[in-house]
């Protein structure tokens, strides 16, 4: 290596330039700053995007991925948008190309995405497992880019061009809105729904003085992908006011049935960019702090069928509206969005109003239609120029073809044509490229037929041209066409405040108080807590259409309750695990309950009779069973069982009737297969200790078998009988009924056989249904829904009366 020299030396010395440290790194920051902030943080006013953004729509629109064309891998767009205009990382183009092909990120996305790409919780799959295609949308976005709508700039190493803006035929930025952090500032801009923002700018359009209260009237507030309800418009009008503005998004949520025995509160929509799975960890990390009470469980339901769904099961005793009130208060289920509504105009950056907003898309847009159709018009007198030519020559194509045949190359061709004809050199050498086939009389038809609308068409551009109101027309046409293809109804509710149901909620105790209520039992084997503090007549109204309610006792919300079983068990529940209904729960099959199976530990063939309060005083139990036993019992309560017997059957024999007793001057009743009815005082049958097997209660004859059981006061009664033929499945035959006066049978003894009660028909041996009790009577089908009763017939022993439907269940409309 050769010595350097002095010479050498002092010529280093000379290229050394002394900076100052300070100055230094202002220019290099401020440089930094201005390269984020106009090339990659903040969205053009105009077509709403970020550059990288329209670097990828504009790469998949010259690569041909259009929605009718096959999806291809991720990994190739990236690698295009990285080479030819991005000189960013692959993972900032992939994240942005995901994001606009996200659902639950965008009201209106641009891309087609086919693979994992992502969820509310999750980032999506590699690039080169995933793949994309421009979706409907982006077509709106980049249709006019080669009718010189926008201008064109060289790309980062000047091989290339790409668009400054584009087309954007409709408002991006307030459709999608927007979000990114630059340096020293910030946005963040909601979406908003596309069939208002148009009708919003088509008034723009008309009334360019409009006020913001105008505007609202058409865009009332953001739209969320993912719905939900905004609480309290103040912020979103801030915000549509000045560029600046916060308002509460909160989840949509239900209260419903989560399993038989407990309720729960379902949520169906979050907040804008909140996921079930950040949800479930907070509220399992306020349910371990103590922070929260009464959550059971936090299921995520979440699927591609029926969309977010958390199910958040609420324990016994809690209500449910108070604890989404302080779920509400502490978790995400209730999230601020405060929009900052900053975008370049004209290349600088500036906060923006709603109608400032407009204004900038509505001026682009009336730039774009314009340069298009000037484009247009231009490349119209082109070929009407071209197609005039050719006219004039094949009015002499004899003399054409001659002056062609006799020139002895093309430029003497073409002047000689120029000269002879008056053409132009376009129409003259579009007359040399003519195909003899251009030259039957068909064509020279269809020529004159184009030239005629080519001259209809540069009179509409023209008009176009010269009158604003023509322009408008055309803007605010081709706005509804985006919104025929584009528009969806809104997502998001929008409410003024939160609500007097909301705090009246939040000031309720989180604890369901110990109440008074109604247990019941319906002939479709549904249960359920009535909170009614009375009759439960009350509840049922004058007319209730609901299945018939077999049997109901009166306790409180936090009592438990005895079930009578057809195996003779007394089964122990609690009423708070209940399905709760409201007191005017006349619905039909009492809709809200659960299936008795659901709550109650059943054995195989056991069968749910009736219910019993557990409570102290009351006249105690009362049993009849199939082979006419009766038994009175005051059950004592086994603090430590969850279930024990209350009678000892016998062999073969079952509970039909179980049920606790009003008044110890209730009348017994028993119903008998061959048409036998037989009541006594209650007062007659001495009670019995639980392991008692009971005494005769009727007597029955040859094959005879009790078919009901029960309890009636002795006045104002009736009795219902339903005949039918022994040899018919159950339900399926409707048999005939009677309703007749209870005070018209005599009673009798116990272990009597009673006095007859029915008349059989033809076709009828056996009575498959009896019932007494207080009048009115209702019956009910199987599936609950109501059967018609024939009039009361004061004949004790006459036949009865066909019916629609076999009747399943007989009760009273007033329960005591």
């Amino acid at each position: 290596m050769a010595k350097k020299t002095p010479t050498d030396v002092e010529e280093i010395e000379e290229r050394i330039i002394d900076v100052d440290v300070s100055a230094e790194m202002e220019t290099s920051f401020l440089e930094y700053a201005y390269s984020v902030i106009y090339a990659r943080a903040l969205p053009d006013a105009r077509d709403g995007l970020k550059p990288v953004q329209r670097r990828i729509l504009y790469t998949m629109h010259d690569m041909g991925l259009r929605p009718d064309r096959p999806h291809v891998k991720c990994a190739r767009v990236v690698g295009q948008v990285m080479g030819l205009l991005h000189p960013h990382g692959d993972s900032a183009i992939y994240d942005a190309l995901v994001r606009l092909g996200q659902d639950w990120s965008m009201r209106l996305p641009t891309v087609d995405g086919h693979g994992n790409f992502g969820s509310l919780d999750a980032g999506p799959a590699a690039y080169r497992y995933t793949e994309c295609r421009l979706a409907p949308a982006a077509l709106a976005m980049v249709d006019g880019l080669d009718e010189d709508t926008v201008d064109f700039r060289p790309n980062y190493d000047g091989k290339e061009l790409e668009p400054s803006v584009l087309p954007a035929a409709f408002p991006n930025l307030l459709v999608n809105g927007a979000t990114g952090i630059a340096v020293g500032m910030a946005t963040n801009i909601a979406p908003h729904n596309l069939v208002e923002v148009v009708g919003a700018l088509k008034h723009l359009l008309r009334n360019p003085e409009a006020e913001l209260d105008e505007l609202m009237r058409f865009i009332p507030g953001p739209d969320m992908p993912t719905g939900g309800t905004i609480i309290g418009l103040d912020g979103v009008r801030d915000a549509y006011a000045t560029g600046r503005g916060t308002f509460k998004l909160r989840a949509s949520a239900r209260i419903d049935q989560v399993s038989p025995r407990r309720r729960g509160i379902i949520v169906s929509e979050l907040p804008y960019g909140i996921g079930p799975e950040k949800i479930m960890e907070q509220i399992k990390d306020l349910v371990q702090r103590k922070k929260v009470q009464g959550v059971a469980d936090v299921k995520d339901l979440t699927d591609l069928t029926n969309g977010t769904r958390l199910v958040i099961e609420v324990k016994n005793g809690i209500n449910p509206d108070a604890l989404l009130a302080q779920l509400y208060k502490l978790t995400k289920l209730e999230d601020s969005f405060a929009i900052n509504a900053v975008a370049l105009v004209d290349g600088q950056p500036r906060t923006l109003t709603l109608k400032e907003m407009l204004q900038v898309y509505l001026g682009h847009r009336l730039d774009v239609t314009l340069r298009r159709t000037r484009y247009q018009l231009g490349r119209a007198n082109d070929r009407l120029h071209l197609v005039e030519g050719l006219l004039i020559a094949m009015l002499d194509i004899d003399d054409v073809i001659a002056i062609i045949r006799s020139s002895d190359e093309v430029a003497e061709a073409r002047a000689r044509l120029i000269e002879a004809f008056e053409l132009s050199e376009a129409q003259a050498n579009y007359i040399l490229d003519l195909q003899l086939r251009r030259l039957t009389r068909l064509s020279r038809i269809e020529l004159e037929s184009e030239r005629d609308e080519l001259r209809k068409r540069i009179a509409h551009l023209t008009q176009i041209l010269e009158s604003p109101e023509v322009l408008h027309r055309l803007i605010s046409d081709e706005l509804d066409e985006v919104v025929r293809k584009f528009g969806t109804p809104r997502r998001t509710v929008l409410l003024t405040d939160s609500g007097a149901a909301t705090s009246a909620a939040a000031a309720a105790p989180l604890e369901i108080p110990d109440d008074p209520c109604w247990v019941v039992l319906s002939s479709s084997g549904l249960m359920a807590r009535l909170d009614v503090d009375g009759d439960l007549s009350a509840a049922q109204g004058p007319r209730s259409r609901h299945d018939a309610v077999v049997a109901a006792i009166r306790t409180t919300a936090h009592s438990e309750y005895g079930v009578l079983t057809s195996s003779g068990r007394l089964i122990k529940a609690k009423a708070i695990e209940l399905p709760s209904l409201p007191a005017t729960a006349t619905s039909p099959n009492l809709k809200g309950g659960s299936r008795v199976t659901e709550l109650i530990p059943l054995d195989k063939h056991e069968r749910v009779l009736g219910l019993t309060s557990l409570g102290d005083g009351s006249p105690g139990l009362a049993l009849g069973t199939l082979r006419g036993v009766v038994k009175r019992v005051n059950p004592e309560i086994l603090a430590s069982k969850d279930s024990w017997e209350v009678i000892n059957l016998a062999p073969g024999d079952e509970v039909v009737g179980a049920l606790e007793l009003k008044d110890e001057s209730d009348e017994l009743v028993f119903v008998t297969s061959d048409a036998q009815l037989l009541h006594f005082p209650a007062a007659s049958v001495r009670p019995q200790g639980r392991g008692g097997s009971g005494m005769a209660g009727i007597k029955l004859g040859r094959d005879a078998r009790v078919v009901w059981f029960g309890a009636t006061p002795a006045t104002d009664a009736v009795v219902v009988t339903v005949a039918g033929s022994s040899d018919s499945l159950p339900g399926t035959e409707p048999g005939t009924v009677k309703v007749t006066p209870f005070d018209e049978f005599p009673g009798k003894g116990r272990a009597t056989s009673g006095v007859r009660c029915h008349r059989f028909l033809k076709g009828e041996d056996a009575l498959i249904l009896g019932w007494a009790g207080p009048a009115p009577a209702i019956a009910a089908a199987a599936s609950g829904s109501p059967v018609d009763l024939p009039p009361a017939d004061d004949r004790r022993d006459g036949s009865g009366t066909p019916v629609a439907q076999p009747v399943a269940a007989v009760a009273s409309r007033l329960v005591r």
